[in-house]
């Protein structure tokens, strides 16, 4: 089968996701044709999404969170008044999408959680199959953690998850741990890690490892580091004005996102303190890192993703990045690792049996006749 990605280019979980279904799909004998990715100017591509992917690119305008001065807190407000200003460029990225899907004749369009998906699949109408995955779509499920008393941000939080899905046949609802589908609107999978990380061989070294998906987080991370100078850091961020590698302190550095070293230094780390995304909090569940997972400010549903990793086992919430709390932190055990690595494991098996299902709504074949009407040979 041939497929078409759709990729929301805010933070790098949704990218690594990406990279990772594509191995995935090549194992199983399938075609990426291309992957579309939703830019911002506040961010650029990572070098490593343009190295792994091995597909054509298409960067297209598409929503994205706006940030206060300190490029730290999401706003809401600035957020949804800044991209209705730019609904005809979101116009002509929809058209733009339309072209490539023509192009390319996908047999499958996968939106990895970017709002321009589901709305073009909705106004366009392909004929390819529209599948989304992410983590998000298990809101669907009754044993979701949702942080309570913020009613606003969680029915903006259900809709924008409903629009990224308008029209799926496949909505694949990444989990932490193996869980019950209570209904067919969604399929509760795996979380997709990338061959690099299966490889690694994890030990124990004398730094904490942070990532900071807003550069914003960066003066909390150097006050830290300034109150405990015995505790060595190594952050990574992608701040598009700074150098490969800044050392503000002795005991801290920053490094730009680089997918070897990151996960080089995810396996030799004591610990990970990171927003509360979903991707590399499962690449340290993998790697048995405690985790500390720090929900970026004003976005709720990152509230709501450390609420469930934590009551998955996945690491400790927090508000801040107080990477004392991780000394603290318990090891992971040997046999809750065990069921987690045999639950990622089993992505094969799972793609197998969706493109089956694909093959089987689509198929063009006509029924047979009944054996009453079929004349009997010889």
């Amino acid at each position: 089968m041939k497929f078409l990605f759709v990729v929301q280019g805010e933070g790098r979980g949704h990218m690594t996701q990406a990279i990772a279904f594509a191995s995935l799909l090549r194992s199983e004998g399938h075609q990426l044709m291309g992957v579309i990715v939703g830019k911002s100017p506040r961010r650029r591509i990572p070098e490593f999404f343009e190295r792994e992917i091995k597909a054509p690119i298409h960067a297209v305008e598409s929503p994205n969170f706006e940030c206060d001065g300190a490029d730290k807190k999401i706003l809401i407000g600035k957020t949804i008044q800044r991209n209705c200003f730019k609904i005809r460029k979101f116009w002509k990225s929809l058209k733009r999408i339309d072209h490539i899907v023509a192009e390319s004749q996908p047999d499958v369009i996968l939106n990895f959680y970017d709002l321009l998906g589901g709305l073009y699949n909705f106004l366009f109408r392909p004929k390819a199959e529209f599948w989304v995955i992410g983590h998000q779509y298990l809101i669907s499920h009754p044993e979701f953690h949702f942080v309570q008393g913020r009613i606003v941000d969680k029915t903006l939080f259900q809709l924008n998850t409903f629009f990224t899905c308008l029209g799926a046949k496949e909505r694949l609802a990444l989990s932490f741990l193996p869980k019950d589908n209570p209904t067919e609107r969604i399929r509760v999978v795996p979380p997709l890690l990338r061959r690099a990380v299966h490889s690694l061989a994890p030990s124990e070294g004398y730094f904490y490892l942070a990532y900071l998906v807003n550069t914003g987080y960066a003066a909390e991370v150097i006050h830290f580091a300034q109150q405990h100078p015995q505790l060595r850091i190594k952050a990574y961020w992608d701040k598009k004005d700074a150098d490969e590698t800044m050392r503000p302190l002795p005991n801290l550095s920053f490094h730009q996102v680089n997918d070897q070293t990151f996960l080089q230094d995810m396996a030799a780390c004591k610990g990970l303190a990171c927003t509360a995304g979903f991707e590399s909090v499962c690449e340290a569940m993998y790697l048995g890192k405690p985790v500390l997972m720090i929900p970026v400010a004003g976005q709720y549903e990152q509230a709501c993703n450390a609420l469930d990793g934590e009551a998955s086992g996945a690491g400790i919430a927090s508000e801040t990045f107080d990477f004392a709390k991780l000394a603290g932190a318990q090891k992971k055990d040997a046999e809750a690792s065990l069921i987690y690595r045999d639950w990622v494991g089993s992505w094969p098996e799972l793609l197998r049996n969706l493109v089956l299902e694909s093959e089987r709504r689509n198929s063009k074949i006509p029924q047979l006749l009944s054996n009453e009407s079929v004349p009997a040979l010889g």
